[in-house]
Protein backbone atom coordinates (compact mmCIF):
# COMPACT_ATOMS: atom_id res chain seq x y z
CA UNK A 1 0.00 0.00 0.00
CA UNK A 2 3.02 2.93 -0.04
CA UNK A 3 2.63 3.44 -3.52
CA UNK A 4 -1.07 4.51 -2.60
CA UNK A 5 0.48 6.79 0.35
CA UNK A 6 3.13 7.94 -2.07
CA UNK A 7 0.21 8.76 -4.71
CA UNK A 8 -1.91 10.94 -2.42
CA UNK A 9 1.03 12.73 -0.83
CA UNK A 10 1.82 13.79 -4.24
CA UNK A 11 -1.58 14.27 -5.74
CA UNK A 12 -3.69 15.98 -2.82
CA UNK A 13 -3.12 19.65 -1.49
CA UNK A 14 -2.72 21.07 1.97
CA UNK A 15 -6.44 22.06 2.80
CA UNK A 16 -8.31 20.08 0.86
CA UNK A 17 -12.05 19.29 1.04
CA UNK A 18 -12.79 15.66 0.19
CA UNK A 19 -15.99 13.85 -0.05
CA UNK A 20 -15.44 9.93 -0.04
CA UNK A 21 -17.79 7.29 -1.18
CA UNK A 22 -18.01 4.53 1.33
CA UNK A 23 -20.07 1.96 0.91
CA UNK A 24 -19.05 -0.31 4.19
CA UNK A 25 -17.20 -2.89 2.37
CA UNK A 26 -12.93 -3.23 3.05
CA UNK A 27 -12.49 -0.97 0.04
CA UNK A 28 -14.02 2.21 0.89
CA UNK A 29 -13.19 1.61 4.23
CA UNK A 30 -9.62 1.04 3.78
CA UNK A 31 -9.47 4.10 1.72
CA UNK A 32 -11.52 6.13 4.51
CA UNK A 33 -8.76 5.26 7.03
CA UNK A 34 -6.11 6.30 4.44
CA UNK A 35 -7.15 9.84 4.70
CA UNK A 36 -7.89 10.07 8.13
CA UNK A 37 -4.65 9.25 8.52
CA UNK A 38 -3.42 12.21 6.24
CA UNK A 39 -6.42 14.69 7.67
CA UNK A 40 -4.17 16.14 10.45
CA UNK A 41 -0.64 16.42 7.91
CA UNK A 42 -2.02 18.35 5.20
CA UNK A 43 -5.32 19.60 7.46
CA UNK A 44 -8.13 17.89 5.12
CA UNK A 45 -11.43 18.14 5.12
CA UNK A 46 -12.79 14.30 4.96
CA UNK A 47 -16.73 14.08 4.21
CA UNK A 48 -18.00 10.64 4.17
CA UNK A 49 -20.59 9.74 1.53
CA UNK A 50 -23.14 6.63 1.94
CA UNK A 51 -25.39 5.48 0.21
CA UNK A 52 -28.42 3.28 0.96
CA UNK A 53 -29.48 1.04 -1.82
CA UNK A 54 -32.11 -0.64 0.05
CA UNK A 55 -31.65 -4.15 -1.82
CA UNK A 56 -30.55 -5.75 1.49
CA UNK A 57 -32.17 -6.19 4.79
CA UNK A 58 -28.64 -5.55 6.39
CA UNK A 59 -28.12 -2.49 4.65
CA UNK A 60 -29.88 0.09 7.90
CA UNK A 61 -26.83 -1.74 9.89
CA UNK A 62 -23.90 -1.09 7.13
CA UNK A 63 -25.40 2.77 7.43
CA UNK A 64 -24.86 2.90 11.22
CA UNK A 65 -21.91 1.30 11.08
CA UNK A 66 -20.35 3.48 9.00
CA UNK A 67 -21.83 6.48 10.52
CA UNK A 68 -20.55 5.22 14.06
CA UNK A 69 -16.56 4.66 12.49
CA UNK A 70 -17.20 8.60 11.41
CA UNK A 71 -18.22 10.25 14.93
CA UNK A 72 -15.62 8.35 16.47
CA UNK A 73 -13.28 10.15 14.07
CA UNK A 74 -14.79 12.98 13.99
CA UNK A 75 -15.36 12.95 9.52
CA UNK A 76 -18.42 14.85 8.26
CA UNK A 77 -21.35 11.59 7.84
CA UNK A 78 -23.91 12.50 4.65
CA UNK A 79 -26.40 9.31 3.70
CA UNK A 80 -29.17 8.82 1.45
CA UNK A 81 -31.42 6.16 0.92
CA UNK A 82 -32.86 5.27 -2.33
CA UNK A 83 -36.67 4.44 -1.72
CA UNK A 84 -37.59 3.33 -5.47
CA UNK A 85 -35.93 1.65 -8.16
CA UNK A 86 -37.14 2.10 -12.25
CA UNK A 87 -37.09 -0.92 -14.29
CA UNK A 88 -33.97 -0.25 -15.80
CA UNK A 89 -30.23 -1.98 -15.38
CA UNK A 90 -29.84 -2.15 -11.33
CA UNK A 91 -26.01 -1.32 -11.82
CA UNK A 92 -26.75 1.48 -14.20
CA UNK A 93 -29.32 3.21 -12.35
CA UNK A 94 -27.51 3.05 -8.72
CA UNK A 95 -23.79 4.30 -10.42
CA UNK A 96 -26.31 7.49 -11.83
CA UNK A 97 -27.50 7.67 -8.19
CA UNK A 98 -24.66 7.64 -6.38
CA UNK A 99 -23.00 10.00 -8.59
CA UNK A 100 -25.84 12.39 -8.40
CA UNK A 101 -25.34 12.58 -4.25
CA UNK A 102 -22.07 13.01 -4.78
CA UNK A 103 -22.19 15.97 -6.98
CA UNK A 104 -24.60 17.10 -4.53
CA UNK A 105 -21.78 17.32 -1.83
CA UNK A 106 -19.16 18.60 -3.75
CA UNK A 107 -21.65 21.88 -4.45
CA UNK A 108 -22.51 21.65 -0.84
CA UNK A 109 -19.28 21.43 0.43
CA UNK A 110 -17.13 23.42 -2.11
CA UNK A 111 -14.86 20.00 -2.27
CA UNK A 112 -11.84 20.02 -4.69
CA UNK A 113 -11.86 16.13 -4.61
CA UNK A 114 -14.29 13.20 -4.83
CA UNK A 115 -12.59 9.77 -4.22
CA UNK A 116 -13.69 6.49 -4.70
CA UNK A 117 -12.23 2.76 -3.93
CA UNK A 118 -11.83 1.12 -7.23
CA UNK A 119 -9.34 -1.08 -7.11
CA UNK A 120 -7.14 -3.08 -9.47
CA UNK A 121 -9.14 -6.01 -9.70
CA UNK A 122 -12.58 -3.53 -10.00
CA UNK A 123 -10.30 -2.13 -13.11
CA UNK A 124 -10.05 -5.82 -14.79
CA UNK A 125 -13.43 -6.37 -14.56
CA UNK A 126 -14.67 -3.31 -16.39
CA UNK A 127 -11.97 -3.85 -19.15
CA UNK A 128 -12.80 -7.68 -19.16
CA UNK A 129 -16.77 -6.85 -19.13
CA UNK A 130 -16.20 -3.62 -21.89
CA UNK A 131 -14.43 -6.07 -24.49
CA UNK A 132 -16.83 -8.69 -24.25
CA UNK A 133 -19.93 -6.10 -24.66
CA UNK A 134 -18.39 -3.69 -27.17
CA UNK A 135 -17.09 0.01 -26.42
CA UNK A 136 -15.48 2.99 -27.47
CA UNK A 137 -11.52 3.00 -27.32
CA UNK A 138 -11.70 5.13 -23.91
CA UNK A 139 -14.58 2.45 -22.67
CA UNK A 140 -11.98 -0.36 -23.33
CA UNK A 141 -9.53 1.57 -21.17
CA UNK A 142 -11.88 0.80 -17.95
CA UNK A 143 -11.40 3.71 -16.15
CA UNK A 144 -9.00 6.96 -14.94
CA UNK A 145 -7.37 7.26 -12.15
CA UNK A 146 -7.71 10.77 -12.02
CA UNK A 147 -10.37 13.24 -14.06
CA UNK A 148 -10.78 16.35 -14.10
CA UNK A 149 -13.76 18.09 -13.70
CA UNK A 150 -14.67 21.80 -13.99
CA UNK A 151 -14.49 22.48 -9.96
CA UNK A 152 -12.84 19.24 -8.74
CA UNK A 153 -11.38 16.14 -9.44
CA UNK A 154 -12.41 12.70 -9.12
CA UNK A 155 -9.47 10.26 -8.04
CA UNK A 156 -9.03 6.79 -7.20
CA UNK A 157 -5.92 6.14 -4.59
CA UNK A 158 -6.95 2.41 -4.87
CA UNK A 159 -6.29 1.78 -8.32
CA UNK A 160 -2.81 0.05 -8.20
CA UNK A 161 -3.73 -2.53 -5.36
CA UNK A 162 -5.51 -6.02 -5.82
CA UNK A 163 -8.25 -6.90 -3.64
CA UNK A 164 -5.96 -8.98 -1.79
CA UNK A 165 -3.96 -6.07 -0.81
CA UNK A 166 -6.97 -4.69 0.70
CA UNK A 167 -8.04 -7.30 2.72
CA UNK A 168 -4.56 -7.76 4.14
CA UNK A 169 -4.02 -3.85 4.84
CA UNK A 170 -7.83 -4.07 6.33
CA UNK A 171 -6.70 -6.95 9.14
CA UNK A 172 -3.25 -5.56 9.75
CA UNK A 173 -4.82 -2.43 11.48
CA UNK A 174 -8.11 -4.14 12.90
CA UNK A 175 -10.59 -1.84 10.49
CA UNK A 176 -14.09 -2.72 10.92
CA UNK A 177 -16.08 -3.16 7.62
CA UNK A 178 -18.88 -4.96 5.88
CA UNK A 179 -19.47 -8.45 3.45
CA UNK A 180 -22.00 -7.71 0.63
CA UNK A 181 -24.06 -10.41 0.51
CA UNK A 182 -25.17 -9.32 -3.12
CA UNK A 183 -20.99 -9.62 -4.02
CA UNK A 184 -21.73 -13.70 -4.76
CA UNK A 185 -24.79 -13.54 -6.14
CA UNK A 186 -24.00 -14.55 -9.50
CA UNK A 187 -27.67 -13.01 -11.29
CA UNK A 188 -25.37 -9.84 -11.36
CA UNK A 189 -22.50 -10.01 -14.98
CA UNK A 190 -19.61 -8.29 -12.84
CA UNK A 191 -20.09 -11.07 -10.00
CA UNK A 192 -19.26 -13.73 -12.81
CA UNK A 193 -16.22 -12.01 -13.81
CA UNK A 194 -14.71 -11.39 -10.25
CA UNK A 195 -15.42 -15.22 -9.43
CA UNK A 196 -14.65 -17.14 -12.14
CA UNK A 197 -12.22 -15.39 -14.39
CA UNK A 198 -10.21 -12.97 -12.21
CA UNK A 199 -9.19 -15.64 -10.29
CA UNK A 200 -7.99 -17.68 -13.40
CA UNK A 201 -6.16 -15.06 -15.23
CA UNK A 202 -4.20 -14.45 -11.30
CA UNK A 203 -3.54 -18.45 -11.80
CA UNK A 204 -1.96 -17.93 -14.92
CA UNK A 205 0.56 -14.78 -13.57
CA UNK A 206 -0.17 -13.26 -9.76
CA UNK A 207 1.16 -10.12 -11.30
CA UNK A 208 -1.60 -9.92 -14.21
CA UNK A 209 -3.44 -6.21 -12.72
CA UNK A 210 -0.32 -4.64 -13.33
CA UNK A 211 -0.45 -5.62 -17.16
CA UNK A 212 -4.22 -4.14 -17.55
CA UNK A 213 -3.11 -1.27 -16.05
CA UNK A 214 -0.54 -0.84 -18.13
CA UNK A 215 -3.03 -1.32 -20.74
CA UNK A 216 -5.17 1.28 -19.41
CA UNK A 217 -2.44 4.01 -19.41
CA UNK A 218 -1.84 3.23 -23.25
CA UNK A 219 -5.58 3.02 -24.46
CA UNK A 220 -5.99 6.29 -22.12
CA UNK A 221 -3.10 8.25 -24.10
CA UNK A 222 -4.47 6.66 -27.56
CA UNK A 223 -7.38 7.77 -26.57
CA UNK A 224 -6.68 11.73 -25.66
CA UNK A 225 -4.49 11.86 -28.98
CA UNK A 226 -7.85 11.11 -30.80
CA UNK A 227 -9.57 13.31 -28.77
CA UNK A 228 -7.38 15.74 -29.59
CA UNK A 229 -7.86 15.20 -33.28
CA UNK A 230 -11.41 14.79 -32.92
CA UNK A 231 -11.70 18.19 -31.68
CA UNK A 232 -10.29 20.05 -34.67
CA UNK A 233 -12.88 19.19 -36.85
CA UNK A 234 -16.10 17.60 -35.23
CA UNK A 235 -17.61 21.52 -34.79
CA UNK A 236 -16.92 21.27 -38.88
CA UNK A 237 -19.35 17.92 -39.02
CA UNK A 238 -21.70 18.31 -36.79
CA UNK A 239 -23.68 22.04 -36.36
CA UNK A 240 -26.86 22.40 -35.16
CA UNK A 241 -27.78 18.90 -34.01
CA UNK A 242 -26.79 17.79 -37.83
CA UNK A 243 -24.16 15.65 -38.69
CA UNK A 244 -23.27 16.49 -42.72
CA UNK A 245 -23.07 13.26 -44.20
CA UNK A 246 -20.49 14.85 -47.06
CA UNK A 247 -18.09 15.77 -44.49
CA UNK A 248 -18.52 13.35 -42.04
CA UNK A 249 -16.82 10.45 -45.02
CA UNK A 250 -13.99 12.52 -45.83
CA UNK A 251 -12.97 11.66 -42.26
CA UNK A 252 -10.63 8.62 -40.91
CA UNK A 253 -12.98 5.82 -39.35
CA UNK A 254 -11.70 6.05 -36.24
CA UNK A 255 -12.36 10.11 -36.68
CA UNK A 256 -15.87 8.60 -37.30
CA UNK A 257 -16.16 6.63 -34.77
CA UNK A 258 -15.10 9.44 -32.05
CA UNK A 259 -17.27 11.73 -33.50
CA UNK A 260 -20.84 9.44 -32.94
CA UNK A 261 -19.57 8.70 -29.30
CA UNK A 262 -18.97 12.82 -28.81
CA UNK A 263 -22.59 13.08 -30.35
CA UNK A 264 -24.44 9.75 -28.16
CA UNK A 265 -22.29 11.39 -24.92
CA UNK A 266 -23.68 15.08 -25.26
CA UNK A 267 -27.18 13.23 -25.75
CA UNK A 268 -26.99 10.26 -23.04
CA UNK A 269 -24.56 11.92 -20.67
CA UNK A 270 -23.73 9.20 -17.42
CA UNK A 271 -26.49 7.05 -19.20
CA UNK A 272 -23.88 6.46 -22.17
CA UNK A 273 -23.03 3.00 -20.77
CA UNK A 274 -26.53 1.66 -21.93
CA UNK A 275 -24.76 2.01 -25.99
CA UNK A 276 -23.38 -0.66 -27.56
CA UNK A 277 -21.05 -1.43 -30.36
CA UNK A 278 -24.07 -2.59 -32.03
CA UNK A 279 -25.73 1.03 -31.53
CA UNK A 280 -23.18 2.80 -33.34
CA UNK A 281 -22.95 -0.07 -36.15
CA UNK A 282 -26.76 1.01 -36.52
CA UNK A 283 -25.61 4.64 -37.11
CA UNK A 284 -22.91 3.95 -39.40
CA UNK A 285 -25.47 1.54 -41.56
CA UNK A 286 -27.85 4.36 -41.70
CA UNK A 287 -25.12 7.12 -42.91
CA UNK A 288 -24.12 4.34 -45.71
CA UNK A 289 -27.84 3.67 -46.55
CA UNK A 290 -28.90 4.70 -50.09
CA UNK A 291 -31.98 5.55 -48.56
CA UNK A 292 -32.75 9.47 -48.54
CA UNK A 293 -35.30 8.89 -45.66
CA UNK A 294 -34.57 6.69 -43.04
CA UNK A 295 -34.24 6.17 -39.31
CA UNK A 296 -33.23 3.62 -36.46
CA UNK A 297 -34.15 4.01 -33.12
CA UNK A 298 -31.83 4.12 -29.78
CA UNK A 299 -32.08 3.41 -25.89
CA UNK A 300 -34.43 6.11 -24.02
CA UNK A 301 -36.51 6.97 -26.80
CA UNK A 302 -33.69 8.42 -29.08
CA UNK A 303 -33.88 8.65 -32.92
CA UNK A 304 -31.68 8.93 -35.52
CA UNK A 305 -32.76 9.81 -38.75
CA UNK A 306 -31.32 10.27 -42.40
CA UNK A 307 -32.40 13.16 -44.54
CA UNK A 308 -30.76 12.97 -47.45
CA UNK A 309 -27.51 14.31 -46.68
CA UNK A 310 -28.02 14.96 -43.00
CA UNK A 311 -27.89 12.69 -39.81
CA UNK A 312 -30.23 14.21 -37.34
CA UNK A 313 -30.79 13.25 -33.69
CA UNK A 314 -33.93 13.60 -32.01
CA UNK A 315 -36.19 12.74 -28.80
CA UNK A 316 -39.44 10.56 -29.89
CA UNK A 317 -42.50 12.68 -28.49
CA UNK A 318 -43.81 11.22 -24.92
CA UNK A 319 -47.59 11.62 -24.48
CA UNK A 320 -46.76 11.03 -20.47
CA UNK A 321 -47.58 13.88 -18.14
CA UNK A 322 -48.27 16.88 -21.05
CA UNK A 323 -49.06 19.72 -19.05
CA UNK A 324 -50.46 23.47 -20.38
CA UNK A 325 -50.71 26.32 -17.75
CA UNK A 326 -51.46 30.18 -18.56
CA UNK A 327 -48.95 32.38 -16.58
CA UNK A 328 -50.57 34.84 -14.82
CA UNK A 329 -48.68 36.19 -11.73
CA UNK A 330 -47.28 32.86 -10.53
CA UNK A 331 -47.01 29.13 -11.98
CA UNK A 332 -45.69 26.31 -10.11
CA UNK A 333 -44.40 23.86 -12.56
CA UNK A 334 -44.28 19.89 -12.32
CA UNK A 335 -40.18 20.03 -11.87
CA UNK A 336 -40.77 21.90 -8.63
CA UNK A 337 -39.84 25.10 -10.16
CA UNK A 338 -41.73 28.33 -10.07
CA UNK A 339 -42.28 30.56 -13.05
CA UNK A 340 -43.23 34.27 -11.96
CA UNK A 341 -43.62 37.77 -12.81
CA UNK A 342 -41.10 40.24 -11.34
CA UNK A 343 -41.15 44.49 -11.45
CA UNK A 344 -37.78 44.43 -11.71
CA UNK A 345 -34.23 42.90 -11.86
CA UNK A 346 -30.58 43.16 -12.77
CA UNK A 347 -30.33 40.01 -13.93
CA UNK A 348 -28.97 38.90 -17.67
CA UNK A 349 -28.82 34.95 -17.79
CA UNK A 350 -31.51 32.55 -19.18
CA UNK A 351 -33.34 32.60 -15.90
CA UNK A 352 -34.78 35.92 -16.69
CA UNK A 353 -36.72 36.99 -19.98
CA UNK A 354 -37.97 40.68 -20.76
CA UNK A 355 -40.33 41.05 -22.93
CA UNK A 356 -42.57 43.71 -24.95
CA UNK A 357 -46.26 42.72 -25.20
CA UNK A 358 -46.53 44.40 -28.48
CA UNK A 359 -44.61 42.07 -29.96
CA UNK A 360 -46.13 39.06 -28.91
CA UNK A 361 -50.08 37.42 -28.22
CA UNK A 362 -51.41 37.12 -24.37
CA UNK A 363 -51.80 35.30 -22.74
CA UNK A 364 -48.28 32.97 -21.84
CA UNK A 365 -48.64 29.51 -21.58
CA UNK A 366 -46.22 27.47 -20.26
CA UNK A 367 -46.41 23.74 -21.44
CA UNK A 368 -43.71 20.84 -21.44
CA UNK A 369 -42.18 20.13 -25.19
CA UNK A 370 -44.01 18.45 -28.01
CA UNK A 371 -42.34 16.90 -31.18
CA UNK A 372 -41.33 19.58 -33.63
CA UNK A 373 -40.63 22.03 -31.01
CA UNK A 374 -38.22 25.20 -32.78
CA UNK A 375 -37.66 28.41 -31.10
CA UNK A 376 -36.25 31.86 -32.84
CA UNK A 377 -32.91 31.75 -30.44
CA UNK A 378 -31.95 35.33 -29.68
CA UNK A 379 -28.57 36.35 -31.44
CA UNK A 380 -28.93 33.70 -34.51
CA UNK A 381 -30.42 33.23 -37.86
CA UNK A 382 -33.20 31.00 -38.27
CA UNK A 383 -35.09 28.15 -36.05
CA UNK A 384 -33.23 25.76 -33.96
CA UNK A 385 -34.98 22.90 -32.74
CA UNK A 386 -35.58 22.59 -29.17
CA UNK A 387 -34.47 19.35 -28.93
CA UNK A 388 -31.42 20.00 -30.43
CA UNK A 389 -30.37 22.76 -27.70
CA UNK A 390 -31.30 19.56 -25.14
CA UNK A 391 -28.50 18.12 -26.88
CA UNK A 392 -26.27 21.42 -27.10
CA UNK A 393 -27.39 21.50 -23.05
CA UNK A 394 -26.56 18.09 -22.01
CA UNK A 395 -30.31 17.69 -20.69
CA UNK A 396 -30.65 14.17 -18.87
CA UNK A 397 -33.54 12.48 -20.68
CA UNK A 398 -35.34 12.03 -17.36
CA UNK A 399 -35.30 15.77 -17.24
CA UNK A 400 -36.56 16.70 -21.07
CA UNK A 401 -40.26 15.99 -20.68
CA UNK A 402 -40.89 18.20 -17.69
CA UNK A 403 -38.74 21.05 -18.80
CA UNK A 404 -40.70 24.16 -19.26
CA UNK A 405 -41.26 25.86 -22.75
CA UNK A 406 -43.03 29.44 -22.37
CA UNK A 407 -45.03 30.78 -25.89
CA UNK A 408 -47.50 32.84 -26.47
CA UNK A 409 -50.90 32.69 -27.40
CA UNK A 410 -50.12 32.15 -30.93
CA UNK A 411 -47.71 28.98 -30.45
CA UNK A 412 -44.68 31.33 -30.79
CA UNK A 413 -41.86 30.01 -28.45
CA UNK A 414 -40.76 32.99 -26.37
CA UNK A 415 -38.75 31.55 -24.57
CA UNK A 416 -36.79 27.77 -22.68
CA UNK A 417 -36.53 28.82 -19.15
CA UNK A 418 -32.58 28.37 -17.86
CA UNK A 419 -31.29 27.71 -21.42
CA UNK A 420 -32.54 29.99 -24.33
CA UNK A 421 -33.49 33.10 -25.04
CA UNK A 422 -36.09 34.15 -28.14
CA UNK A 423 -35.45 37.07 -30.30
CA UNK A 424 -38.44 38.51 -28.87
CA UNK A 425 -36.07 39.25 -25.23
CA UNK A 426 -35.26 42.87 -24.89
CA UNK A 427 -32.33 44.75 -23.68
CA UNK A 428 -32.20 46.85 -20.49
CA UNK A 429 -32.03 49.55 -22.90
CA UNK A 430 -35.50 48.33 -25.30
CA UNK A 431 -38.41 49.03 -24.33
CA UNK A 432 -40.41 45.96 -22.51
CA UNK A 433 -43.20 45.92 -20.28
CA UNK A 434 -43.26 41.81 -19.26
CA UNK A 435 -40.72 40.66 -16.75
CA UNK A 436 -40.19 36.67 -16.33
CA UNK A 437 -38.24 34.73 -13.66
CA UNK A 438 -37.34 31.07 -13.70
CA UNK A 439 -36.31 29.44 -10.04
Amino acid sequence: MEEVYSFIRNNIKQNSKIVIGVSGGPDSMALLFILKEFREKLNLNLICAHVNHNKRPESEKEKEDVKSFCEQNNIIFEYIKIENWGEDNFHNEARSARYNFFEELIKKYDANYLMTAHHADDLIETILMRIVRGSSLKGYSGFERIINKETYKIIRPLLTVTKEEILEFIKYHNIPYAVDSSNTNDMYTRNRYRKQIVPFLKKEDKNVHKKFIKFNETLIEASEFIDKETDKVFNKVFQEGYLDIEKFELLEKIIQTKIIYNILEKIYGDDLLIITDAHVELIFDLIKSQKANTLVHLPNNIIVSKTYNLISFDFEESSNDLYEIEIHDIVSLPNGKIIQKIDDSSVKSNFITRLNSKEITLPLYVRNRKDGDKIEVKGMLGSKKISHIFIDEKIKGTLRNEWPIVLDSNNKIIWIPGLKKSKFDKEFNEEYDIILEYK
